[in-house]
């Protein structure tokens, strides 16, 4: 919604929730009293009133008898994230695929509010940017760089994809790049690279339902790692594992983790990048949401520690600059050249159109610039939900902090069952993402992974309040 369409209160709630959120208005502050505003801005009291009301709805003040409103404190549900999962460590066939078709199908209804969607909100892309870009690399297009991007994709946009790894700190060659129909097909290729039907794949606990689709998809079986929600995979529980178990390839997230949100430190990489090339086991490392830091500086890939070339690296703009234009890749290390015969045998190639509209794009130079105002526009609507998420919720839920991404993970208390809640909230056009999706053996049964990625107005707002009395009704109803 524009300014020019928004009501006097609420641009007045959100000028001062901006101030908030920017930390100009600290926690405890009073915020200017009615009699003040009035006289500086010329506005009605019940204006005032009105933009207080949202901004106490909201989470972001509280008012205190006789005394106006203040910025409220955020006091986390628990002082806690949620525990770290206890996997089994036993083998598990995989059989997912119809539970994720059968609860996420929904998520494409746009009358849906998208809690359980993959996908941040479509207006903060430059789709206008991408178009006249593209339009201006095909009119440019000569014949041979059709035949010239068959099979690793289009030499100035591996060049850019490539540039953007030397900035990081990470050497590789170009040819070690090929472009792919989305993170998904680098990852599936890379996966389908390094084992055989009936191999054991280590996962993460919990980890991202299409990983489990895709071992699913090649007959491959998984064994999921004990991951901390805030530090990532525990490296001794996986040195243990590796000790015990024969293991093709590992498939990790070790920046901002689906679901978890999860960070590993530069010096955890590095401990795990030593440790796989110890059992010479291939880490499959799944980096699509790194350039949606909050922080200074993007972190640092598994792969900028690889010195075997068994990290295959795999990534895409599909979350950072271009959903549905589907331009990923993969650095797929030594095993880059058997990768590439497997997209021929596959897909043969990516779209050039896709590809050169994202290429163009990059070298026109306006991506540090889109980036930051997205990471600023994410960042804001993390804060914005988790408030909410705070207020509305019941006592005794545990929820993340990530410090990139647009997901948050909660645990929710004994009592609620997050699939029965996933299926009420549907039925009143609310998406969820039950934990029950994110583990082979189908645990985290009071678990929710909602995508915060959305703007935080009133059909978000809403959501989250109903969602949370939902919660409340199930533990009523358990006798809690």
């Amino acid at each position: 919604m524009s300014s020019g369409t928004l009501t006097r209160y609420q641009q007045l709630a959100d000028e001062l929730a901006g101030s908030i959120r920017a930390g100009v208005l600290r926690p405890g502050d009073r915020l200017p009293s009615v009699r003040e505003l009035r006289r500086q801005r010329g506005i009605s009291p019940s204006t005032i009133f009105q933009a207080y009301a949202q901004l106490e709805s909201d989470g972001l003040v509280e008012a205190r008898l006789r005394s106006g409103y203040f910025v409220r404190a955020r006091r986390p549900l628990t002082g806690q994230p949620p525990e770290a999962a206890q996997p089994s460590g036993r083998i598990t066939p995989v059989a997912i695929s119809e539970l994720v078709f059968e609860l996420l199908g929904s998520t494409r209804d746009v009358d849906v509010v998208p809690l359980g969607s993959a996908f941040p909100a479509p207006e903060l892309f430059p789709f206008e940017a991408l178009a006249r870009g593209g339009a201006r690399a095909m009119r440019r297009l000569r014949p041979a760089q059709i035949s010239g991007a068959l099979t690793a994709g289009d030499e100035t946009l591996r060049a850019q994809v490539g540039r953007r790894y030397a900035l990081n700190g990470v050497s590789l060659q170009t040819d070690e790049l090929i472009v792919t129909n989305g993170a998904m097909e680098a990852l599936n290729l890379c996966l389908q690279a390094v084992t055989q039907p009936g191999d054991v794949v280590v996962v993460e606990s919990p980890t991202f339902y299409a990983a489990l689709q895709a071992l699913e998809r090649l007959h491959l079986k998984a064994v999921e790692v004990e991951t901390d929600p805030v530090e990532g995979v525990r490296l001794d529980a996986l040195e243990t594992l590796l000790q015990r178990q024969k293991v093709a390839a590992c498939w990790f997230m070790p920046t901002f983790q689906n679901p978890l949100g999860a960070l590993m430190s530069n010096a955890k990489k590095q401990a795990l990048v030593q440790l796989l090339a110890r059992h010479g086991v291939p880490l499959i490392e799944d980096d699509v949401y790194a350039e949606l830091h909050f922080g200074a500086r993007r972190p640092l890939p598994a792969k900028a520690f690889d010195q075997e070339g068994l990290v295959l690296h795999c990534s895409s703009f599909s979350k950072s600059l271009a959903p549905g234009y589907r331009v990923g890749w993969a650095a797929a290390g030594r095993y880059a050249r058997h990768v590439e015969r497997l997209k021929m045998m596959t897909s043969l190639a990516s779209p050039i159109p896709s590809q050169l509209a994202v290429a163009e794009y990059l070298v026109q130079g306006g991506f540090e610039r889109h980036l930051r105002h997205l990471r600023e526009a994410l960042k804001t609507q993390h804060t914005a939900a988790r408030a909410l998420i705070e207020r509305f919720f019941p006592k005794g839920t545990r929820m993340t902090e990530p410090q990139g991404g647009y997901f948050v993970w909660l645990e929710l208390p004994p009592g609620v069952d997050a699939l029965a809640l996933h299926h009420q909230a549907m039925a009143q056009s609310i998406s969820t993402a039950p934990g029950v999706l994110f583990s082979a053996d189908r645990r985290f049964t009071r678990h929710l992974r909602l995508n915060v990625g959305h703007p935080v107005g009133p059909p978000v707002r809403a959501a989250l309040k109903r969602l949370g009395s939902m919660a409340r009704e199930q533990i009523a109803a358990a006798g809690g």
